[in-house]
C-alpha cells in the first residue's frame, strides 16, 4: 500500500500499511448490520485486522466505521472489485495499491 498520490500531503502518516494482508479472494456480498436492520450500502469494507464486513461511510448505517470506532481496528480495505484502496481511520490517511 502506498499514500495517495493524489491528496496534498499534510504530515500525515500511517504505520500500518506496510502490513497489511490482501483482501481475501471471495469476500462477503453483503454488511450484516445492515441485512439484520433492513437497511442498505454503497460499498463493503473488509478489516485488515479481524476480518469484518461493514458498509462505508458513505452508506447511512457506516458499520465499518462503527466496527473501528468499538474495536480499535485501524484500516479497513475497500471490496469493491474495481477499486483498490484502503482507509487508515486512526492515522486518517487513504492509502493506494
Amino acid at each position: 500500500m502506498a499514500y495517495d498520490g493524489g491528496r496534498p500531503e499534510d504530515g500525515r502518516a500511517c504505520g500500518h500499511a506496510a502490513t497489511l494482508p490482501p483482501a481475501p479472494d471471495q469476500p462477503a456480498d453483503a454488511c450484516a448490520e445492515c441485512l439484520s436492520s433492513g437497511g442498505s450500502w454503497r460499498r463493503l469494507l473488509w478489516c485488515a485486522t479481524c476480518g469484518h464486513v461493514g458498509c462505508c461511510d458513505s452508506s447511512p448505517g457506516r458499520h465499518a466505521y462503527r466496527h473501528h470506532d468499538r474495536t480499535g481496528h485501524p484500516v479497513a480495505l475497500t471490496l469493491s472489485a474495481d477499486e483498490d484502496w484502503a482507509w487508515c481511520y486512526k492515522d486518517e490517511v487513504y492509502l493506494v495499491r
